[in-house]
């Protein structure tokens, strides 16, 4: 009877573990992660207005197309929905977009109400209905480096030279 009773309690204890270390995966945008970020550009590449502006940006780690149309970008864990992703955005399979962070919404493309600061942040991509996807903290920045994440799109963040729209995973 009493090892019944250990067999039963060791049972219902790995159950308790498993579950509790399961994590449901959302098939549509867990793919979707910040890959790169600058916040002091003043020389690497410019937006279409030719403005050398800070700039974020997202990786489709799938070969699937994804809508991201209603997410939202932050620089501000107190914010997540500080800048919702315009209808109709989308980002190809294993493919980059880029969002200017320049606080100047008035231009054409993707420009979120905010910068980046140098100083250091964190940058949250957030779905609609608020829950945080993605979360990077990143130290003072470096004059024309990149906050990168190596290997693209999965590892851990670096600072290297920017490859902008580009795999990070090219020699530093």
């Amino acid at each position: 009877m009493m090892i019944k009773k250990k067999t039963l309690l060791l049972c219902l204890i790995i159950l308790i573990i498993y579950y509790a270390c399961e994590k449901t995966k959302d098939p549509s945008f867990d793919d979707i992660v910040v890959n790169e970020l600058m916040s002091m550009n003043s020389s690497v590449v410019t937006d279409q207005n030719g403005e050398y502006d800070d700039w974020i940006e997202l990786f489709n780690l799938s070969s699937a197309n994804k809508d991201i149309s209603g997410y939202y970008l932050s620089d501000n864990k107190s914010n997540p929905s500080k800048w919702q992703i315009p209808p109709g955005t989308s980002i190809a399979g294993n493919g980059y977009l880029i969002i200017w962070a320049d606080k100047d919404t008035t231009q054409t493309g993707l420009h979120a109400n905010f910068k980046l600061s140098a100083e250091g942040e964190e940058v949250l991509l957030s779905k609609p209905d608020g829950t945080v996807i993605d979360e990077v903290e990143y130290p003072a920045q470096t004059l024309e480096l990149s906050y990168s994440r190596r290997p693209n799109g999965t590892g851990s963040f670096t600072w290297q030279n920017p490859t902008f729209e580009r795999t990070n995973n090219s020699p530093k």
